[in-house]
């Protein structure tokens, strides 16, 4: 579209955050492009808001669409702006948040242009990132046992081995760990992490799913690995030109796939699940530790714009 337009009437209940070739998706139009200023500034990039049609009623569904590094990815992994990308998100009404990532393996019978759908997270990250809206006068404490959505998760594998006769290779489960970067890891990093029994490691996890969990929103990443971490003495050493050459010759399944997923949710039997009601208030509650002679007017202001209604 030309010149969308820059609002948005209605709230936007599913978003995808990644990388700016899954912008472009059959079947999906961009109908607006929104830039969102929060207390936490503005997200890594403009908002796209995309229309596809419902596979129920043919009626547009809208889908929001955020490039996590950018649109020319400028932000390196501990630059992303993650709190205004979920607070933004969150602002327009999302709920359900599908991720993806480029990762590395961590194991011989995950190969580079795999899928992996991860339900656990080990943080390997430094404490550089922000990985919290509850602070500086507001302490909130919310569970993160199972850090991605299981429903989702569910609708992703069905998706992904619908296309497994179209060249898709999906693994249902693993631990992904978050590394700090920007670096690659070390070999004997990459070896701790296979005695773990991890599965593949990438940069962008988190805080991006912990800040999901904490602003109410049901989160589940698809990974596409791209290389074996340098761990597998037999394969490449791991570089840009690797990563990239793998993600260029699979970025049509990863489109099939993304595009299945987005298809998928919208269908009226989803609504509940897109709706995100196992959180809902989750944490209007989380704070209540904290007095109200103890909050800040700062921290009540920050989280009153995420949560409108909360702190009244």
């Amino acid at each position: 579209m030309a010149n969308p337009a820059t609002t948005y009437p209605d709230p936007v209940q599913i978003a995808v955050i990644g990388g700016t070739g899954l912008r472009e998706l059959p079947g999906f139009t961009q109908v607006a492009t929104l830039s969102v200023e929060t207390p936490w500034g503005r997200p890594s990039s403009p908002i796209a808001i995309l229309h596809h049609p419902s596979p129920s009623s043919g009626k547009p569904i809208p889908i929001a669409f955020l490039s996590r590094h950018g649109l020319h990815h400028e932000y390196a992994p501990h630059e992303v702006p993650s709190r205004a990308n979920i607070a933004a998100l969150r602002s327009i009404g999302v709920r359900t948040l599908i991720a993806f990532s480029a990762v590395g393996s961590l194991q011989e019978e995950i190969r580079p242009r795999d899928f992996l759908i991860p339900d656990q997270i080990i943080d390997r990250t430094k404490g550089v990132r922000p990985w919290t809206f509850f602070d500086g006068g507001m302490v909130g404490h919310v569970g993160f046992a199972n850090p991605f959505d299981a429903a989702v998760s569910a609708i992703v594998s069905k998706c992904g081995h619908s296309l497994e006769g179209d060249g898709v290779k999906l693994h249902d489960s693993g631990t992904l760990v978050c590394m700090e970067g920007p670096q690659f890891s070390t070999r004997a990093e990459s070896n701790l992490y296979r005695s773990w029994g991890a599965s593949v490691i990438n940069m962008s996890a988190l805080p991006e799913a912990k800040l999901a969990r904490e602003a109410e929103i049901s989160y589940q990443m698809i990974c596409m690995a791209t290389d074996y971490d340098c761990w597998h003495s037999t394969s490449e050493s791991v570089s840009v030109e690797l990563v990239m050459s793998h993600m260029k010759a699979n970025s049509g399944n990863a489109r099939r796939f993304v595009g299945a997923v987005l298809d998928e949710l919208s269908k009226d039997e989803h609504a509940d699940v897109v709706s995100g009601g196992r959180l809902r208030e989750q944490s209007k509650y989380a704070t209540a530790m904290t007095g109200k002679e103890g909050r800040t007017e700062e921290a009540v202001k920050k989280l009153s714009w995420l949560f409108p209604g909360y702190y009244d």
